[in-house]
């Protein structure tokens, strides 16, 4: 996680400038920005907006530990990251197979544009196994929008074994028949029934992929 205040000593010290004078070129008093270099107060984002167009900073700083400080230092082909940015938790793992347990565990962030991102409460939950291939693959971060139901043929998250295993499948309703469909055909549906309950955790709405 970044030390927002060591960023700013950082800032503050490349710049050459005292600290108050630093915060007066960002239209800061002294213990406003105070404030903000001793990590007393969150950084708002027209703050760092305002170092990035007048000190060109490199906005991703704020949410990269390796980021350099400085715009001009990024390489040429590359375009820097609007400080307008949403942090999605990661949390645990989910099953395109047979069902895994869901740890709980936080796993960090990723960190995508308000423009691309649905309502409502999201999660990234990293997928294991190939049952939803080639829909899903393998090692992809499928983000997922919390919600208690899906539509017929949506594929959802949901929880299996009396809530202690989670699966990505596709929804399947037949009358009164509800089937967690694998879109990979080697593997098998899964029957939910009286006998095997099951609880959405929420509808899949894209996966990602790291290189």
């Amino acid at each position: 996680m970044v030390d927002i205040s060591k960023v700013l000593k950082d800032i503050i010290a490349k710049s050459g400038m005292e600290q108050e004078k630093f915060g007066e070129t960002i239209g800061l008093k002294k213990a406003a920005f105070n404030n903000y270099v001793q990590g007393r107060r969150e950084l708002p984002k027209s703050v760092i907006t305002k170092m990035m167009e007048i000190h060109n900073i490199n906005p991703a700083v704020f949410f990269d530990c390796d980021a350099p400080l400085y715009i001009r230092d990024l390489p040429i082909n590359l375009t820097s990251i609007s400080p307008e940015t949403v942090k999605v938790p990661i949390l645990g793992l989910i099953a395109c197979g047979d069902p895994i347990y869901v740890e709980e565990n936080f796993a960090g962030f990723r960190y995508e544009s308000p423009d691309n991102l649905p309502s409502g409460k999201l999660i990234y939950l990293k997928a294991k196994g190939d049952s939803m291939e080639p829909t899903i693959p393998n090692g992809s971060y499928v983000l997922i929008r919390e919600q208690p139901e899906v539509e017929n043929g949506e594929i959802a998250a949901v929880l299996v074994n009396g809530d202690t295993e989670a699966t990505l499948k596709r929804f399947k309703k037949q009358g009164d028949t509800i089937i967690l469909m694998p879109d990979n055909p080697k593997h098998e549906p899964i029957l939910v029934d009286e006998h095997n309950p099951a609880r959405i955790i929420g509808k899949a709405i894209r996966y990602t992929q790291d290189l």
